[in-house]
């Protein structure tokens, strides 16, 4: 099956800054956003973080300086909305520190929060003089509150995920991934087969590899060079992925 978005094609994914990629798709085009941004925390993609290999670990993570996030966070957000149908629904994942600057934007771009999930995983970075943060946000947004896909897939969907972390069983890896048992519930109650599903801050590729294999037309953009290389080749199934049950620490992302 093939289609077109604008310039881009679907079921694709394309090098490149997204907040001028996302004013080249056109409006009221995509059904759903899952997306996992920067989080303006200065993250690095670290040995120490990472129980990691350094050398096997791809570098290049794009950050954003946390006194720019509001106004990242109010570019990209406002530009997305934009490309989303009349049904269309956002999922956000924040951490913490930027959590007030994304619920602001989805506040001005327009939206509607309609639940604010709570992704608890099972274990966090050692702190010393703080809580250990063993939790991410997600947050549920949509365009018209009387008019979006909900598919009740479980009878009483609770807004606290216990899912487990992914991590890469391969020698190449990105430091960061979203688990696809999150991404993949996301798909279903919020989607359906034929949709076209956007991310556009792709990192290693979990959203499109999923919606790829879940009968999801999708679309993706990536700023790093050598994850969106990464990201094509696990959507093409050259790259597995899967648990990596030695590993102990990471820090979000897709």
């Amino acid at each position: 099956m093939t289609g077109s978005l604008g310039p881009f094609a679907l079921d694709e994914v394309y090098l490149g800054d997204s907040l001028q990629l996302l004013r080249e798709i056109p409006p009221e085009s995509i059904d759903l956003i899952i997306t996992d941004p920067p989080f303006g925390i200065r993250f690095r993609a670290q040995r120490e973080n990472y129980n990691r290999t350094g050398a096997r670990v791809l570098e290049g993570y794009q950050e954003i300086d946390a006194g720019h996030y509001g106004e990242f966070s109010g570019q990209w957000i406002q530009k997305a909305t934009d490309t989303l149908t009349s049904t269309g629904s956002m999922y956000v994942v924040s951490g913490w520190n930027g959590l007030k600057e994304v619920l602001a934007a989805l506040d001005n771009a327009g939206l509607t929060t309609v639940n604010h999930l709570i992704w608890k995983y099972q274990f966090g970075v050692f702190t010393r003089r703080k809580y250990v943060t063993s939790h991410y946000h997600i947050l549920f947004a949509v365009k018209d509150p009387r008019r979006y896909t909900f598919n009740k897939i479980h009878h009483y969907p609770e807004d606290v995920w216990e899912i487990k972390r992914e991590y890469w069983t391969g020698k190449i890896k990105t430091p960061t991934k979203l688990p696809e048992e999150l991404v993949e519930r996301i798909l279903l109650y919020s989607s359906n087969p034929g949709d076209i599903v956007l991310d556009p801050f792709l990192g290693s590729g979990t959203v499109a590899a999923v919606s790829k294999r879940l009968g999801r037309r999708f679309l993706g953009f990536e700023i790093v060079s050598d994850y969106h290389a990464f990201a094509r080749r696990r959507i093409s199934g050259t790259i597995a992925s899967g648990p990596e049950e030695k590993s102990r620490s990471a820090e979000g992302g897709n």
